[in-house]
């Protein structure tokens, strides 16, 4: 009858072998923290992460050298998981403005949801989904920033999720596009490059000391239609391309390991133009930058931290900056302790003049 109350459709529990679950998907507590805290706080406990949620690094440190007053304007770059975003906001109590930008298509809704329900309402946080290079357009928009953030770094979300192909420790398409809707994948990538394009890509977006080595491996692999695909297949080739270095198994076992994470990081790098867009921010931050405003860049290896130092050092000795972080900040050996995913974080920060 139409009248009726329609019955709820009782969802089974995912079922999974072993006592833990193992694969991303069949990790349904971790990927409900609100739901299961207590299985979440436990895997936070031991140092992870739990799947599908990400752990802001190195609050305490950007609060304090962003200085957030209440009424101040401000823009997080780089909205991921919200952690951040959610601190500023607080720091704010209720009073100014906080704009968050994010280019993952898919992360950023689930982001929105999550902060909207926490009571963020849009008198206070507009999310965006742009570029934080696009820092320019929205600053002229909305009147320019008293602080701004830019956390480079890959959402653990991202990182966990095999299906974005960020990671060699699980199987699953290599795409490693931080937008999936738009861009080329790592995988399309790698059917067109050149041998010395990949060496010297290897090399400048991940300092790889085995570049010639991976890079003429997957080349001839390629040419002998061995198709990379997925992240499983690109771990092979960098294991075969290892092979004869002259070293113990379990040196081997860890020199792949250190070869397939540079490896996975440099052709991210690659297909997201990464170093463009922080240049791009970098040069364009200035100008968005209110008289007395702040900024702090968190970055996670070394091609970047250059960037931004030498942009610092440049637009400081120009009169730009007032002042600007001479040495970086690195996260405490307890942060690195509970997370370890902060232990290549630096921190830089400089203030307009």
């Amino acid at each position: 009858m139409e009248n009726e109350e329609k019955q709820e459709v009782h969802k089974r529990r995912i079922h999974y072998s072993g006592r833990y679950p193992k694969n991303f998907n069949e990790k349904y507590k971790e990927l409900n923290p609100e739901k299961y805290g207590e299985q979440a706080a436990h895997v936070i406990a031991k140092g992870n992460t739990p799947a599908g949620t990400h752990r802001p690094i190195m609050v305490e440190e950007i609060l304090e050298v962003l200085d957030i007053k209440p009424g101040e304007q401000g823009f997080d770059g780089t909205l991921g998981y919200g952690g951040h975003t959610r601190a500023m906001l607080d720091k704010l109590q209720g009073q100014g403005h906080l704009y968050s930008g994010d280019v993952d298509a898919l992360e950023l809704p689930k982001t929105i949801e999550r902060l909207r329900g926490a009571g963020y309402g849009e008198e206070i946080w507009t999310p965006r989904q742009m570029n934080f290079a696009g820092i320019d357009k929205l600053a002229n928009e909305v009147g320019g920033f008293d602080f701004v953030l830019a956390d480079l770094g890959v959402s653990s979300m991202q990182i966990d999720n095999p299906e974005r192909g960020f990671t060699y420790k699980s199987d699953g398409p290599l795409d490693l596009r931080l937008n999936p809707t738009r861009g080329m994948s790592a995988a399309r990538r790698l059917r067109n490059i050149s041998e010395d394009e990949l060496c010297d890509l290897l090399i400048y977006n991940a300092d790889e000391p085995y570049a010639e080595q991976i890079a003429h491996q997957i080349i001839s692999s390629r040419n002998k239609g061995v198709e990379i695909a997925t992240t499983l297949a690109l771990y092979r080739e960098i294991e075969k391309a290892l092979a004869k270095v002259r070293v113990s198994p379990q040196e081997r076992k860890d020199l792949i390991k250190k070869s397939s994470a540079r490896t996975f990081q440099a052709l991210r790098i690659d297909v997201n133009h990464e170093y463009e867009v922080l240049e791009a921010f970098m040069e364009k931050l200035p100008d968005a930058l209110r008289t007395g405003g702040r900024v702090a860049v968190l970055t996670f290896h070394s091609g970047e931290d250059r960037i931004v130092k030498k942009a610092f050092q440049a637009l400081y000795r120009g009169g730009v900056y007032s002042d600007f972080s001479k040495d970086v900040i690195r996260p405490s050996k307890e942060e690195c302790f509970q997370n370890s995913r902060a232990h290549s974080t630096k921190l830089r920060w400089a203030k307009k003049l």
